[in-house]
């Protein structure tokens, strides 16, 4: 049979395997433990010579169905989920980072993922933040002992986008692993491995789950990096598929070791999230394309950031990379536009903190998820006082726009 499509494969992902009594779906296996009949077998597992189960801290039958969907998503060779996105990029740094290392990331990070990696510089890891959308700052800012570079495919708020291709391909000449956070644009728009990335990192929660009902993460190694010419790998894990070495030492020293474990009652509900990205991404994207329109002829919003717009300075860039220009926006009100009014107004859309969500959320960022940053670096990242960050979902889009309407009259 031919090679299956995007959605095709994630559906019947879990029916490639025999699952008892016939059913369509991976069960969620609550057991911490796990049995063996053979003692020798239960050793070969432990010592990495045989497939198996040994601790749920580790690993889960029904967490491990889910890392083969991301897998096939991302067109991978092996995936580790964890408990968040921000614990899947935590395992990175603690298991494969040490101190005397250089990392080099985009200065348009989440703030939650730049508190953490400003934190690297009390464990003796030197983090240099470059405008990723400068690639000549990107070159600029590699040192012999640069390890690794992050990049997000699109800037949480103001949607920044870098040339991740020009990246990928340096970063490759240059033996640096390339991590791309996929969570805004999701697998189903974007394969970071096309642009040759090393691991590919994805909040789960946002448009894998989609739903707003679990938390989760995942790394993903591409296959793409020569594991052999990182120093940092520890001898025990150089075992098996070369391929997997890097990912190995993340499963041992970034999961194992820190505990940061992903739940099978939340692998489950990110599983079944997974089965519809597609149809909700297309759906959210087209969404977000009427608003932003709308918007950017509205004489209340001054400024409009969404890579759809061929006002938008990276619009080339998305349409070179991306299926869809996503769910994600934000809108600068006009001065005297007061954005708690306005957010106040709205009566369909939800003001809350997330994202990739099936419904549509509102959030004033200078004010909360950006708070603790201050007002010089949020003027350095476009953050104004009267930015809202706008998570796009799948409503009927003419409902979306009598709301948002119906906020910006008042």
């Amino acid at each position: 049979m031919a090679i299956k499509g995007f959605t095709t494969t994630i559906l019947h992902s879990d029916r490639s395997k025999d699952i008892e009594h016939g059913s369509l779906h991976k069960p969620i296996h609550t057991s911490v433990a796990f049995e063996y009949k053979e003692s020798r077998k239960i050793a070969e597992v432990f010592q990495g010579k045989a497939s198996g189960y040994t601790y749920a801290r580790q690993v889960n039958p029904t967490v491990t169905a889910l890392e083969e969907k991301i897998t096939a998503m991302e067109g991978g060779v092996a995936t580790a989920c964890f408990s968040t996105g921000m614990a899947a990029i935590t395992a990175f740094l603690f298991a494969m980072l040490r101190s005397g290392d250089h990392f080099v990331a985009s200065s348009f990070l989440f703030g939650n993922t730049n508190s953490l990696f400003n934190s690297l510089k009390n464990f003796g890891i030197d983090v240099t933040f470059v405008d990723i959308t400068d690639f000549s700052q990107v070159q600029a800012a590699i040192r012999p002992n640069t390890k690794a570079l992050f990049a997000e495919t699109i800037a949480n708020p103001c949607t920044q986008i870098g040339d991740l291709a020009a990246i990928g391909d340096f970063c490759e000449a240059h033996g640096i692993v390339y991590l791309v956070d996929n969570t805004i644009t999701s697998p189903y728009v974007f394969q970071p491995k096309s642009v040759k990335a090393s691991m590919v990192i994805n909040s789960l929660t946002k448009c894998v789950g989609g739903h707003g009902d679990a938390l989760g993460g995942a790394i993903t190694e591409t296959g793409l990096f020569d594991w052999s010419t990182f120093d940092n790998l520890i001898d025990t894990y150089k075992t098996g598929n070369p391929a997997t070495w890097g990912l190995t030492q993340i499963k041992k020293k970034g999961l194992r070791d820190t505990g940061a474990t992903l739940s099978p009652q939340a692998a489950h509900l990110l599983a079944l999230g997974a089965e519809t990205i597609a149809l909700r991404m297309e759906r959210s994207s087209a969404n977000a394309m009427a608003l932003a329109s709308f918007f950017e002829a509205h004489p209340k919003v001054n400024k409009v950031y969404y890579p759809g717009l061929a006002s938008h300075p990276q619009h080339d860039l998305a349409k070179k990379h991306f299926k869809t220009f996503g769910f994600l926006m934000s809108i600068e009100l006009q001065e005297g536009v007061d954005c708690f009014d306005f957010l106040d107004a709205l009566e369909l859309v939800v003001v809350s903190s997330n994202l990739g969500d099936n419904r549509t959320l509102a959030i004033p960022v200078a004010h909360t998820i950006f708070y603790e940053m201050g007002p010089a670096r949020r003027a350095e990242m476009g953050i104004a006082d009267g930015t809202v960050r706008l998570s796009i979902g799948i409503e009927d889009c003419d409902d979306l726009l009598a709301d948002f309407s119906h906020a910006l009259a008042g």
